[in-house]
């Protein structure tokens, strides 16, 4: 069978603002991390440079922010590995470790000229605008635009990579708790008492940005029907010619000539395509029509997925 496998994220976007030739010299520091963060800090910028193009940022600003975004995590080359591979829960000592990625990823691109221009990546994108977020706990006001759209991207696709998506479906699920993240917290603990009663009715992410996410899933949602769908169009191909190749062999069985019964054998085998043969054309007939059913259950799902994001309420 053709593998359908489905890649979460595409590059196209990427692409399209010819980042590929921009980023080169920051794409080889993405090298020097583990693949985990490596793959995180792609699928990061992708989002990114696609939630600004939906939010109509020039091509300068938005090359800006997706550049930022390839580097957010940079500052993890800095911990120490048990603490950043950790599987389990880190103690609240190793989380204060962890934390200090977004400064050292500051540190180090202020160091480079080159970098200098897109430290407010690594520093702000863990910044909360109720002020409950690190290094600086700073509120709305403070933080920098991409910072925020990269903390909507960030925590997104953390979400996404935690739970082990191979599909969207079920994906409204992982927006529904960034929706919480819009929302007031009921006890904001890192918020100066001045500051208290202006921010507590704010939420930690922007929802303007998470509305433009919404979208963005929506068009990989989409991008995934379309990829099944042409997998469909495959599977039906494969059923009919080995439905037709069936045809045959009935019409074989049912020939009283020798001719006639070479003539259907033969006709069988040209229909026969690698490893497929009398002996196991009718499982292989079978599994494609399996699977087949299940391509458009699936189909049917994330069409009903996208209805679900659609009525979310932030």
């Amino acid at each position: 069978m053709t593998n359908d496998n489905f890649d979460f994220y595409s590059p196209l976007n990427l692409k399209a603002y010819n980042l590929d030739v921009a980023l080169q010299y920051q794409l080889k520091l993405l090298e020097s991390l583990d693949p985990f963060t490596r793959r995180h800090s792609e699928n990061v910028a992708n989002l990114v440079c696609r939630i600004c193009k939906y939010m109509h940022f020039n091509i300068k600003y938005t090359v800006y922010c997706t550049t930022c975004a390839y580097l957010h995590d940079i500052g993890k080359l800095f911990v120490p590995s048990n603490i950043l591979n950790k599987p389990d829960r880190l103690t609240p000592e190793e989380y204060e470790v962890m934390k200090k990625h977004t400064t050292y990823g500051y540190d180090m691109c202020m160091k480079d000229p080159k970098l200098r221009p897109y430290a407010y990546g690594a520093l702000y994108h863990h910044e909360a605008l109720n002020g409950s977020g690190y290094p600086k706990g700073l509120t709305k006001k403070d933080i920098p635009r991409v910072g925020q759209i990269i903390r909507v991207a960030d925590e997104y696709d953390a979400i996404v990579t935690k739970r082990q998506y191979k599909t969207h479906i079920n994906i409204s699920e992982t927006l529904k708790v960034l929706i919480k993240d819009t929302k007031p917290e009921e006890h904001i603990k890192a918020i100066a008492l001045s500051e208290l009663s202006t921010n507590s009715k704010i939420g930690k992410i922007n929802p303007k940005i998470l509305k433009v996410l919404f979208k963005v899933v929506i068009d990989d949602t989409l991008y995934e029907i379309y990829c099944i769908k042409q997998y469909i169009s495959h599977l039906k191909e494969q059923i009919e010619r080995l439905k037709l190749a069936d045809t045959y062999y009935y019409k074989m069985l049912e020939a009283r000539s020798d001719k006639k019964k070479d003539y259907y054998l033969n006709g069988m085998k040209l229909l026969f395509s690698k490893d497929e043969n009398m002996e196991n054309y009718k499982n292989i007939l079978g599994d494609y029509i399996t699977a087949l059913e299940n391509k458009k259950f699936m189909v049917n799902k994330l069409y009903d997925e996208i209805k679900i994001i659609k009525h979310l309420k932030i």
